[in-house]
């Protein structure tokens, strides 16, 4: 199955990145939260990892953004090191420097809605 990874400043907080996961779950989709703040410590059960730890992580399928751009370009080499086959920008986190690095290294990059997508069933 895809492993998808959300990535946003406080999982936690985020109600997009939150109904994200709670969408990855009923349909039985692997994910990971990470994030820079970490809260509570869990979203939709799965414990929150420490972005800023750059957790070792295999088999990214999907970097789901729940993070402004402003934030993003510090980690963009750890990001990119998870080798995801594709990245979505959900509105908001379009990041056309980052985009541009990633479709480089053969990345599919898309600005969508990954709420959207799961709604559809186009994930």
């Amino acid at each position: 199955m895809k492993k998808t990874v959300i990535v946003s400043s406080r999982p936690e907080s985020n109600p997009y990145a939150v109904r994200a996961a709670m969408m990855l779950q009923q349909q039985e989709i692997d994910f990971v939260p990470v994030g820079i703040q970490i809260e509570s410590g869990k979203v939709a059960g799965q414990p929150v990892l420490d972005l800023q730890g750059k957790p070792a992580l295999e088999g990214v399928d999907t970097l789901t953004l729940y993070m402004h751009p402003r934030f993003q370009k510090p980690w963009y080499d750890y990001l990119l090191s998870l080798h995801p086959k594709r990245i979505i920008f959900n509105p908001g986190t379009e990041n056309q420097e980052f985009k541009t690095m990633a479709e480089k290294q053969g990345i599919e990059c898309l600005e969508a809605c990954t709420l959207v997508m799961l709604s559809i069933r186009d994930f």
